[in-house]
């Protein structure tokens, strides 16, 4: 089966939403073996690619790789402020190694623009405030203005200033870390607790408000997600350290991802072939090897009985009805009429754009007698034919 397209968001692009990212190139120093790495994604149907490295040696390889292949084919997500100082990699916002360093990752890769620009590594309110009113953004907006770039973007793990870039209205793409388990997380500064499994130690597993708050941002605003992390480092793979106190297989945590509101693309740190052919099996996947649906039941514990999570357990519908689609604009509409009192055309469009609608909901109850965590689908199908009129 090919590699499904998806529309990154407001920038029209489409993209794989299996991605490739670069760790597997900065470990390696044989240009045959870069180019077969990246051939292997490439055509497997990846199309889509992460450059946060400032490793010159890696960025060449990439660059060598990507040689001879029409530019159109694939499509570069490139950080800004990723600097090289003397063999060690560290984040600037320093105007003259911005412009250094992103200089060096157009010649290096071999091509005068990338299709993102991505502002590298923004957790800290005071780093977002200096980045957004000095001379960083300044640089990019250039940079975007000379189609050096052609899109915006911004990387973190804090769900608030990932919020806060959708807010300024510059951003289209956010590269954030989303998995079951970071989800679990309130918002913090700190990005290395996201490493520690003591830090889950004692929690229930369920969306923290301010994360939905900001997935849901994103889609409303027409902001793309593109994740990292999307296995904790490893984590969520090994019951012995994963979150939610049992493992998820690969495809499940991909599912997961990809199953938020506003997400893309998940970046996958292939390493070899071998690993880009597991990566890109995804695509091949039934609906029963990408359910997740159990595993959150177990770690839930009753949190979240009554409350959609998308997971589309709930499939397939006799009316040909996407219920978790569904369910994702109906909470949008609703947090949107709690906090302005109206739906946003944006979430209107995007609803009235599904194959088929709530209103078609003939009230089965096939889809709530499988559903791990008691929603109520007729009723929801009911609000949404109120709110959306169809």
């Amino acid at each position: 089966m090919a590699i499904e397209r998806r529309v990154l968001g407001r920038t029209g692009i489409e993209v794989s939403p299996i991605a490739l990212g670069c760790e597997g190139f900065e470990d390696k120093t044989d240009q045959s073996e870069a180019d077969r790495l990246m051939a292997a994604a490439l055509d497997a149907g990846v199309n889509m690619l992460d450059v946060y490295t400032a490793n010159p040696r890696a960025r060449s390889l990439m660059g060598h790789a990507l040689a001879g292949r029409p530019r159109d084919s694939y499509v570069i997500e490139g950080h800004l402020c990723s600097y090289w100082d003397h063999g060690q990699y560290r984040r600037t916002r320093r105007p003259e190694e911005v412009r250094e360093a992103f200089d060096d990752l157009l010649a290096r890769l071999g091509t005068d623009h990338v299709d993102v620009g991505m502002i590298h590594y923004v957790d800290e309110r005071a780093d977002f405030d200096a980045v957004f009113e000095g001379p960083v953004i300044d640089y990019a907006l250039e940079l975007r203005r000379q189609g050096r770039i052609h899109h915006i973007g911004m990387s973190t793990h804090n769900p608030e200033v990932g919020l806060a870039a959708v807010e300024t209205g510059l951003v289209d793409v956010i590269l954030f870390s989303v998995n079951p388990g970071y989800d679990m997380m309130p918002p913090s500064e700190d990005v290395n607790i996201l490493f520690e499994h003591e830090t889950f130690e004692g929690r229930t597993w369920q969306v923290q408000p301010e994360r939905q708050a900001f997935y849901q941002a994103c889609e409303r605003a027409g902001v793309a997600i593109t994740v990292m992390k999307c296995f904790a480092g490893g984590m969520l793979l090994r019951e012995s350290a994963s979150p939610l106190g049992v493992a998820l297989t690969p495809a499940q945590a991909i599912a997961y991802a990809l199953d938020r509101p506003a997400v893309a693309a998940v970046m996958l740190g292939a390493h070899t072939p071998e690993e880009v052919a597991v990566d890109a099996s995804y695509a091949d996947a039934s609906a029963a090897e990408r359910d997740y649906s159990q595993a959150l039941a177990h770690a839930a514990a009753g949190t979240m009985e009554g409350h959609c999570v998308y997971c589309g357990h709930c499939a397939p519908c006799p009316r040909g009805i996407s219920v978790a689609n569904v369910g994702k604009y109906l909470d949008l509409a609703k947090a949107q009429l709690e906090a302005h009192e109206e739906v946003p055309e944006t979430v209107r469009e995007h609803y009235l754009a599904l194959s088929h609608h709530a209103g078609e909901c003939v009230g089965c109850g096939a889809c709530e007698g499988r559903c791990p965590f008691g929603v109520g689908v007729i009723g929801r199908m009911r609000e949404a034919t109120a709110i959306f009129g169809e």
